[in-house]
């Protein structure tokens, strides 16, 4: 009778996880963590993950590892270029994409978050990278276009969905013609503004079928958020910029089970399922 299978008789997973907080204390490594410890767990799989300083240590991984997530940070998506750790984060990047157009083994995913997002918008051109008039905070909706409708990361939201916004700059005016050369998808948009005449900001991006990425963060949780936010500091800030009746809201927003709760419990998730499955598969 042959026993039960344990996580360390499966297929080593490995993840690399790339911090660009630039040392800036943060909820977003932690919730990283948390969904990668989640995940483990539920699916009794042999997974193991390293976190990577990219910024401030200037720590970049190999291409050896099956499974890349590439947080937000803080600062100017545009002064970094050049520098060295963006040098080096972007030979990475050029590595992994190398090796997926090559024949050699299974396919390496890479999800981008928040300032990765920008950086790679950035990099393939795909929309205007600029400073916003004033920061966007808060759990707010994001709309799905058509191309969204088939995104398997979004399976199981509803449509639009909420998440978290915390940015001092954006992606605007997307260029067609860039997408339509890289092959890059739009995936979805910011909420409608009627009553403001200014852009709607692109919120995700499947650049090609291994690499995606949201504007938002899909790891973010309520219990961190709201952390974040009782804060006297982030407190009278919010309230400063955008009213008590929008604090509030942000507040009640983090209790409801079909908000921010669902987008952490299933966005990322299911970049892992697809590329687990390709992993498996392969």
């Amino acid at each position: 009778m042959s026993r039960e299978m344990t996580p360390a008789d499966q297929q080593p997973i490995r993840v690399a996880i790339l911090d660009l907080y630039d040392g800036i204390p943060n909820q977003g490594m932690r919730c990283f963590q948390d969904i990668l410890d989640r995940y483990r767990e539920i699916n009794k799989l042999n997974l193991t993950y390293e976190v990577f300083d990219v910024r401030k240590d200037e720590q970049v991984p190999d291409a050896s590892f099956d499974i890349y997530i590439s947080s937000g940070g803080p600062g100017s998506p545009l002064d970094s270029e050049g520098s060295v750790w963006e040098t080096k984060y972007w030979e990475l990047i050029d590595a992994l994409d190398a090796h997926n157009h090559s024949n050699n083994g299974p396919k390496k995913h890479v999800f981008f978050v928040c300032h990765s997002f920008q950086l790679m918008c950035r990099r393939l051109q795909l929309g205007n990278v600029s400073l916003r008039r004033s920061p966007s905070f808060g759990v707010l909706p994001v709309h799905q276009v058509e191309q969204g409708a088939e995104e398997q990361i979004f399976e199981g939201l509803n449509d639009p969905f909420y998440a978290v916004d915390s940015r001092s700059w954006q992606v605007v005016h997307p260029n067609e013609e860039q997408f339509t050369a890289t092959g890059a998808k739009l995936l979805a948009i910011e909420k409608e503004r009627p009553y403001i005449d200014l852009p709607r900001a692109i919120m995700a991006v499947r650049f090609n079928d291994y690499f995606v990425g949201t504007q938002f963060h899909p790891e973010a949780d309520p219990v961190g958020m709201k952390a974040y936010l009782i804060t006297d500091e982030k407190k009278e800030q919010v309230i400063h910029e955008h009213g008590e009746a929008k604090y509030t809201e942000m507040i009640e927003r983090l209790e409801d089970p079909d908000k921010i709760l669902l987008t952490q419990i299933t966005m990322i998730p299911n970049f892992l399922d697809q590329a687990i499955l390709n992993l498996q598969e392969a």
